[in-house]
Formats: C-alpha cells, sequence, structure tokens
C-alpha cells in the first residue's frame, strides 16, 4: 500500500529480515560467553522489524522520488545515499544511545535487552547502507514491479509538480493540514500540548510492581492450581522468604530460637480494617537445615499474603531493619533476606536508584548528537522536547487503560492493578530512541530544503510533503509490530506492545502534523540558532547536498509566501 509496487515493498521486509537473522547469530555467539534472557528474543525480532523496515522504507522512497524528478538510476542511487543514508544513520546513532541507558541499571535482564536492541540496529543501519544500494543497482526500476512506470517521461510532463511548488506542496490532506497549522501556530501549539499534557495525567496514579499470578488467563492450568493453594494454604508457600545465615552454629541457634518468637508477632493489615499474621506459622523442630559445615543455616518465611502484594514488600523492610538485626545481635552472624519478594523489592529500588541517571544520560546525549547533525540549539531542545511529551502521553494512556481499566476491554487487555516494574525505563529508552526517528528524517527535509532556498515556511511545508505519506506509512507498520506483541495474552506483553504503539501513532500524528510545524513557524529562523562560541563544532550535516530540482526551462519560480488563507 505504501509503495503501490509488490517488490519495493519486499525490499524493507527483506532487510528486517536479514538483519534479525544476523543479529540472531551475533547473540548467539554472546551468550557462549555470558548469560542472556530468553526475552532477547523477543526484543530482536521487535525492534528488528520496527527499524528495519523504516530505515529501508525512507531509503528506497527517497531513491524513487529522485527517479520521479528525472535522475538517472545511478545518480538516484547517489543522491538517495547522500541524504536519506545518512539520515538513516543519524537516526541509528540516536536509537543506540537511547538504547544504551538501559546498560547503566546494573541489571542483567535490562543489558541483555539492551545488548540485542542495539546490535539489531547497527546491524539494520549498516544492512540499509550497504544492502539497499546493492539492491537498488541491480533491480533499477524494476522495484516498481508489477508496474512498469518511465520515470523520464513522468518527470518530463509532472515537473509542474515539483517540490519547489508551493502550490504543490500545499495540495492534497497533508498539505491542507500544514497551512491550517501554520496559519495558527500559536493555536496549533497550545491544542497539540494540551492534547498530550492530558493524555499524561493518569501517569501520576501509576503503581508498578510484578505481574502475579492473576495476570495470566483465567483458563490457565498454572493460575488455577496458584489460586488452589492460596485457598488451601497460603500464597507465599510457593515463593518463601529465605534466610541465609552464615555464622558459629551455636552462636546462630540462638539468634533462630530469638527470630521465631519474634516473627510469631508480626503482623500486616487484612485489608479490612483488622490484622492478620504475616507469615504462617513455623513448624515445631529443628526449623533450620545447616550444610555440612555447619557454617551456614537455611531459614524459610512463608507469607500469608502474595508475594507481590506492597504488604509483603514492607515486611521485607521489617525484616531487614528491625527483625533480623534485633534477633542476631551479639552473634555475629552474617544474615542475608532474600526470596521472591525480597528480590521484587530490591529490583524496585535498583529502578528508582538508577532512572534519572538513565534518563538524565538518554537526553543529554541525544541533544548532543542533534546539536552536531543539525548545528542549531533550538532544534534539538524541541526535539528532545516533543519526544518527552510522547513518552508522557504514552505513560498515561498505559495507566488508564491497563491500571483503571479504561477501555482495556475494548482492546482485550486484561485490567491489572500495578504496571510492571521494568516497562517505564523500558518504554522511556525505546520510545526516545525510535521517537527521534521521524524527527530526524522530517528535520533533515526541512534543513536539506532550507540549505538550498534560506526560506523556512516553504522548506517546512516542503518537509512536511516530501514525508508525509512514508512516514505515515513507517508509523502504520511499526505499530502493526508492537500490535502483534499487545494480541499476547501475557498483560506484561500487553502493556508493553501497547505503549510503544500508542507512542509511535502519537509521534506520527501529534508530533509531527501539529507541533513541529506550528513550533517551526513560530520560530522561523531562530530554529537554525547556533550560538558563536559553538561555531567551533564539526559540520555533520546529514540531509548532505540538496538534491537536483528539474523543473523546466521557464518554469516560473514561486516565491516564499505566507501559508495563511
Amino acid at each position: 500500500i505504501v509503495f503501490g509496487a509488490l517488490v519495493a515493498a519486499g525490499l524493507p521486509v527483506l532487510l528486517a529480515l536479514v538483519s534479525i537473522a544476523i543479529s540472531f547469530g551475533i547473540t548467539a555467539v554472546i551468550g557462549q560467553v555470558w548469560e542472556l534472557s530468553f526475552f532477547i528474543t523477543n526484543m530482536v525480532t521487535m525492534i528488528g522489524l520496527a527499524v528495519g523496515i523504516d530505515y529501508a522504507l525512507f531509503v528506497v522512497e527517497r531513491y524513487r522520488e529522485e527517479r520521479r524528478r528525472g535522475l538517472p538510476k545511478v545518480e538516484a542511487i547517489a543522491v538517495a545515499g547522500g541524504t536519506a543514508n545518512k539520515s538513516v544513520a543519524l537516526s541509528g546513532a540516536t536509537v543506540v544511545l537511547a538504547l544504551s541507558g538501559m546498560f547503566l541499571l546494573p541489571a542483567s535482564i535490562f543489558r541483555a535487552l539492551a545488548a540485542g536492541a542495539v546490535i539489531v540496529v547497527v546491524i539494520s543501519v549498516l544492512a540499509t547502507l550497504t544492502l539497499i544500494p546493492a539492491v537498488l543497482s541491480l533491480l533499477g526500476d524494476r522495484i516498481d514491479w508489477p508496474r512498469r512506470r518511465n520515470y523520464e517521461a513522468y518527470a518530463h510532463f509532472h515537473a509542474a509538480d515539483d517540490l519547489n511548488d508551493l502550490h504543490a506542496v500545499h495540495t492534497g490532506f497533508w498539505g491542507r493540514i500544514t497551512r491550517i497549522v501554520m496559519a495558527r501556530p500559536i493555536v496549533s501549539l497550545v491544542v497539540g500540548v494540551a492534547l498530550l499534557a492530558a493524555a499524561s495525567i493518569p501517569y501520576f496514579d501509576i503503581e508498578t510492581g510484578f505481574a502475579g499470578v492473576e495476570s495470566l488467563p483465567e483458563d490457565s492450568s498454572a493460575r488455577q492450581g496458584f489460586e488452589i493453594l492460596d485457598d488451601e494454604f497460603s500464597a507465599g508457600v510457593l515463593a518463601p522468604v529465605q534466610l541465609a545465615i552464615e555464622g558459629d552454629r551455636e552462636d546462630v541457634q540462638v539468634g533462630i530460637d530469638t527470630l521465631r518468637a519474634a516473627v510469631s508477632d508480626e503482623t500486616v493489615s487484612d485489608g479490612a480494617g483488622g490484622e492478620r499474621p504475616a507469615f504462617a506459622p513455623i513448624a515445631e523442630g529443628d526449623w533450620a537445615v545447616w550444610n555440612d559445615a555447619n557454617d551456614v543455616a537455611l531459614l524459610q518465611l512463608t507469607l500469608t499474603i502474595p508475594t507481590n502484594d506492597a504488604r509483603s514488600y514492607a515486611m521485607i523492610d521489617e525484616l531487614r531493619e528491625d527483625v533480623v538485626p534485633a534477633a542476631f545481635a551479639g552473634t555475629g552472624a552474617e544474615v542475608y533476606v532474600t526470596g521472591e519478594a525480597a528480590f521484587n523489592k530490591d529490583f524496585f529500588n535498583l529502578v528508582a536508584m538508577y532512572q534519572p541517571w538513565i534518563i538524565g544520560f538518554v537526553l543529554v546525549l541525544s541533544f548532543i548528537l542533534l546539536l552536531i547533525a543539525f548545528r542549531s540549539v533550538v532544534v534539538p531542545a524541541k526535539a528532545v522536547m516533543m519526544n518527552l511529551l510522547s513518552v508522557g502521553a504514552a505513560y498515561g494512556l498505559l495507566v488508564l487503560v491497563f491500571q483503571k481499566g479504561v477501555g482495556n476491554e475494548l482492546f482485550g487487555f486484561q485490567q491489572t492493578p500495578t504496571i510492571e516494574a521494568w516497562l517505564p525505563i523500558f518504554l522511556f529508552c525505546v520510545l526516545f530512541g525510535l521517537s527521534m526517528d521521524y524527527h530526524v528524517f522530517l528535520l533533515s527535509r526541512i534543513r536539506e530544503h532550507y540549505d538550498a532556498t534560506g526560506r523556512n515556511t516553504e522548506s517546512v511545508a516542503v518537509g512536511l510533503h516530501s514525508t508525509a505519506n512514508i512516514i505515515t506509512g513507517a508509523a502504520l507498520i511499526m505499530v502493526a509490530v508492537f500490535g502483534g506483541f499487545a494480541s499476547g495474552r501475557l498483560v506484561m506483553l500487553q502493556q508493553m506492545g501497547f505503549g510503544l504503539g500508542v507512542a509511535v501513532l502519537l509521534d506520527a500524528t501529534i508530533i509531527r502534523s501539529i507541533l513541529v510545524p506550528s513550533a517551526m513557524a513560530l520560530l522561523g529562523d531562530r530554529n537554525w540558532y547556533l550560538p558563536r562560541w559553538l561555531h567551533w563544532l564539526p559540520d555533520l550535516r546529514v540531509e548532505g547536498a540538496p538534491a537536483p530540482r528539474m523543473a523546466p526551462t521557464g518554469m516560473p519560480q514561486v516565491a516564499e509566501a505566507p501559508v495563511a488563507e
């Protein structure tokens, strides 16, 4: 549908599949040395399909655009390489930087997911820069099969539709949207920001945690078995709190006896205004299991509440800070409180500790990269702020649908009391990288035309017009990929797929069609402001040389004109 040609449509899919296959091979080799999460295959597939198809779409479409302008095949490939390929490289670098933020979190699952995602993005960029030009050189205009298109004739008879012609730029659906938005930039900007800010509001009620058995389908045998055990025994029997104790057996035994009495007095809220015992009764007899050397003991405590409950996490803190230190005071023993509830609690603390650093890392490096690429302090600042709005709106809608249950049945999602604890920071890194894709491609086209003409209003209109269809198509493809994960039965995958899909959709619609043109129109030439003290920065413009324009002899030149009317 995007290309209207079977072969052209197959090239992006081919590139994505090749990138995924190579990435699987690389991760398999890495897995022989380091332990990787099995989720890495899902990550490689999801990100590989998303960015691989996107990158190939932009390069192939730029080649076809240059052919429509009348350039010979080889020159069209060269122009696509000097423009779209550079944008792909910048976009890939931005995505890699954003995903690299997850490496800062010292948790193996995050680092494994980051490694898989970074590998497939790098491979996708390299494949786009090498495989696509080679295939275009071999196939040439046969990429339009089963159609046969004479680009030379097309360029001759459609020269009046050249992208330099503002009358052509301002026609069609996206042309009208651009004209309306840029005619009233302040109103458009306020409306766009208000919509995204409103969508972000539910995020302030977010409750994070780990999905329990209630996140499984009701007909799942695992859930049914767990519920039977919970009814007849205790939810904590399947995942007890464990205490590993190192020390002299006689001294440790004194502490164990003290601990037995202490934990029997611990209570938690029963949820109805009363109290209930925090732990199941401890059987009479020898509670501890000792190793052969009699210097390490293992104790197990069975919680009477689910291990993913906030009361369980509070009880872990109580054990670590008060109960255990008091029981083993003076024994010289080292006591470690572990188990599922303790792991969950430690993971929450870890994420909370590193989250500000990860966010700062991604924001600062993304700003610096865009600053160098576009030689402007305004453009990267706007890009960062708009991406933050997009991510915030995705967070809010995620909470609204899954945690509050608004519209969850419409989408076939299961309502849960919490959002997966790892998901917000994961979504931030992935979304910030992917959201930059469309921003980079759009801004590259705008800057390319601005360098050629010096006319800001016209450049914004041309950039939006020339990228509208392909960005919309790429966004829909990416949403379809993420939607496939959201359609799964596991709540974890539903939340991840929904959050990613919604953010991409918002970025490709509200951000690109309203906020970008309105902000660009409002700031005018100030968009490209670079302080004198930063002129030493290298000129690494990603848009390359302006594409040749094939206007026929005698065709009137269209001057900069106001977009209003």
